[in-house]
């Protein structure tokens, strides 16, 4: 699967391929037609409640967060099944707002697709 992440304020790029925003909200001084944006599944996003209880402790709740969301994942099984096919013949960039990679909902996302069913 070929399958990115990248900051929506980075430029976009060939490469990205399908650049799909994976944020609930539009980020904040992004014009939507520089954008350059396949789609906005916000289904697959954390929910405003989980994503405001994670952005109060992020430190501390990374792996609390990380189950929530995993679980709240857990009901899109169809969405997987469209991404994971996609990513099988074209190129993926989940793009977002988030600052901290490497500890973010697109790192659970991505873990949530590689996985075999």
């Amino acid at each position: 699967m070929n399958i990115f992440e990248k900051r929506i304020y980075d430029a976009p790029s060939s490469a990205d391929g399908q650049r799909i925003l994976v944020d609930r909200l539009w980020p904040r001084g992004i014009k939507k037609q520089d954008a350059n944006i396949t789609a906005w599944p916000k289904e697959i996003t954390p929910s405003n409640e989980l994503r405001k209880w994670y952005h109060e402790d992020i430190e501390q709740r990374w792996e609390a967060f990380r189950e929530r969301y995993l679980t709240e994942l857990a009901q899109y099984a169809s969405q997987r099944e469209q991404l994971q096919q996609l990513a099988l013949t074209e190129t993926i960039t989940f793009v977002t707002a988030a600052k901290n990679q490497g500890h973010n909902h697109v790192t659970v996302l991505i873990e949530w697709l590689k996985v075999a069913d």
